[in-house]
């Protein structure tokens, strides 16, 4: 029988990767494309529609062609994409903005009213969708009040995904998932909030069509198949979130299971049969399917905490790494190995970027707290490890007073590679963390979700037997109670600075202008 293939296509914030997967998860070829991110003006952030098309054709044909496989063999390809994005289009299609993405934070002053209003908090309950700057409802209230010509221009506000759709199918289509993380879309009518439209000053006829996360789009253009090498009858499955897929990618879609990936940034996520959301505000709930939803939180502040503390304060150990020819995160963790648990009364608070879940609190800042004379830089290497894990820690305390407790951990991600890290997660959360074999979640989440579409994969909980797991670890009891304790003053000290975190936001706003 011949093989079939099938392709993730992942379109990130800093890289587009299209991989192409054999049924059973191996890998046949990967294409992977990075681009800029803009920063027009402080808070901003942005990046060219145009330019991450061209990725999407780029890595889309050189995955086919380091696969060296007949375009007849590929059976299907998904989309998998990050959330969040907001692009406004004329009536041809053509962007009148960049893609505003994720990590912009110019709508700020939107979230304050929409707190203020009291409005803000009955559309996340019927959206899910935390009211935040990376949302793209205040986004768009923000256009509407200061880009108002092109805001009245505006014939659509579409993600980077459906722009993508757009340029190769000619449809304005959004999947169900990605729409469920725009704030603009009710989680159990399947459709734009009413009022969440009259929010944001915008009609239905200005958003793309719902559609479900298994969706199966044909006729693709015919000189864009030419260009990527498929046939134009290729079947494309509209997919999910990247989110969403990297819990599938990992095999965490049944109760009880968690996954918790950490990479630049990091997030913790369990899946629900039903859409849920938090009367705290704490957390997301975003569609996979509509039998499968994701509750779960994101954290800005992952391993890029760990690389600026590398950067600024850790030469030693990087000019070790260099003798030694081995990465210098190698030896930092190696140095934080001979550190107690709880790096002797050392604690960071690691809000470098402010923070999401569980506070939500863009104003938040990052501090050392409890620094003593016999602190060495060991102990604050292991002080940013810990710390970095107390902030996911916070968003998992929220999915288990939703959810219930965790039957497993599953983790991913770039902190993944280090035994001791994982070791540390084990201890803190007191549960097996298990480490999957694929590091490319989203991706082969992505290509999952267009063979279950597509008639490949018969029911989606039949992944977890196709996930080998590489690591495990058992966590050791005595430091899990000494991180419980720590974690009670952790969030001690952050409720006990939020007056200061505002004064010293405005006070730094102030030496920007």
């Amino acid at each position: 029988m011949k093989q079939t293939y099938f392709i993730g296509l992942d379109i990130g914030t800093t890289s587009t990767k299209a991989i192409v997967f054999t049924p059973s998860g191996a890998v046949r070829g990967v294409g992977n494309v990075d681009y800029p991110l803009l920063v027009p003006q402080p808070s901003w952030a942005e990046q060219d529609p145009e330019t991450i098309f061209a990725a999407v054709i780029s890595a889309l044909k050189t995955a086919i062609e380091k696969a060296d496989v007949d375009k007849r063999a590929i059976g299907g390809i998904g989309f998998s994409t990050a959330m969040h994005s907001l692009i406004a289009v004329d009536h041809q299609g053509s962007p009148l903005t960049h893609s505003i993405i994720w990590a912009d934070n110019r709508s700020t002053s939107q979230v304050d009213q929409l707190k203020q209003d009291g409005v803000g908090h009955s559309i996340y309950l019927a959206t899910g969708t935390p009211i935040h700057p990376m949302s793209p409802l205040p986004k768009i209230m923000w256009l509407r009040e200061q880009a108002p010509d092109t805001f009245r221009k505006a014939a659509k506000f579409i993600s980077i995904k459906e722009y993508v759709i757009h340029r190769l199918f000619g449809q304005y289509v959004v999947d169900y998932s990605i729409a469920s993380a725009t704030g603009l879309f009710h989680l159990r009518k399947l459709d734009w909030d009413e009022n969440a439209l009259q929010v944001a000053g915008i009609t239905r006829q200005q958003l793309s069509e719902p559609v479900p996360t298994t969706h199966i789009l044909r006729g693709m253009k015919i000189r864009y198949a030419e260009e990527i090498g498929l046939d134009v009858d290729t079947p494309f499955v509209v997919g999910a979130s990247d989110g969403v897929l990297a819990n599938l990618g990992i095999g965490a879609i049944d109760h009880g299971q968690v996954a918790i990936t950490i990479g630049t940034s990091g997030a913790v996520r369990t899946v629900v049969p039903e859409p849920i959301t938090d009367p705290k505000g704490r957390t997301f709930c975003y569609l996979l399917t509509e039998n499968h939803w994701v509750i779960g939180g994101p954290s800005n502040n992952g391993g890029i905490m760990l690389r600026w503390f590398r950067d600024e304060f850790s030469w030693p150990e990087v000019e070790k790494a260099k003798q030694m020819g081995v990465d210098p995160y190698d030896v930092m963790i190696e140095a934080a190995e001979h550190v107690p648990a709880g790096a002797e009364g050392l604690l960071f608070l690691p809000f470098l970027s402010g923070e999401r879940a569980p506070y939500w609190n863009a104003q938040a800042r990052g501090s050392f707290f409890g620094i003593g004379l016999h602190h060495k830089r060991e102990h604050f290497i292991r002080a940013v490890l810990e710390g970095i894990l107390f902030s996911v820690y916070s968003i998992g305390i929220a999915l288990r007073d939703l959810a219930g407790g965790a039957t497993e951990i599953r983790a991913s991600g770039g902190f993944a590679r280090s035994r001791q890290w994982r070791q540390i997660m084990s201890d803190m959360f007191g549960y097996e963390v298990l480490i999957p074999e694929s590091h490319e979640s989203s991706s082969y989440g992505a290509a999952l979700l267009a063979m279950h579409a597509l008639g490949a994969l018969n029911d989606l909980h039949d992944v977890k037997n196709m996930i080998h797991i590489s690591h495990r670890h058992e966590p050791n009891l005595e430091r899990s109670s000494t991180y419980l304790q720590l974690f009670y003053i952790y969030e001690r000290v952050y409720y006990n600075l939020l007056e200061e975190y505002k004064l010293i936001s405005e006070f730094q706003k102030q030496l920007n202008k």
